[in-house]
């Protein structure tokens, strides 16, 4: 990896890291919204790549 995609992967999870702190600092409401869609997303995620290897294991 270059030392440019390095600076980016490392701005990238500093930015990520900086958002899970201010997380803390929501309603308990607030902080299950967020729950809920990331949930929906990782889960949505999972069912395309479940359903990706299923279709190449049909092939």
């Amino acid at each position: 990896a270059s030392t440019d995609e390095l600076k980016e992967i490392n701005s990238l999870d500093k930015s990520l890291m900086e958002k899970v702190a201010l997380m803390e600092s929501l309603s308990p409401e607030e902080k299950q919204t967020i729950y809920t869609m990331l949930d929906a997303f990782i889960g949505k995620r999972k069912l395309k790549d479940a359903l990706s290897n299923v279709l190449q294991d049909v092939k």
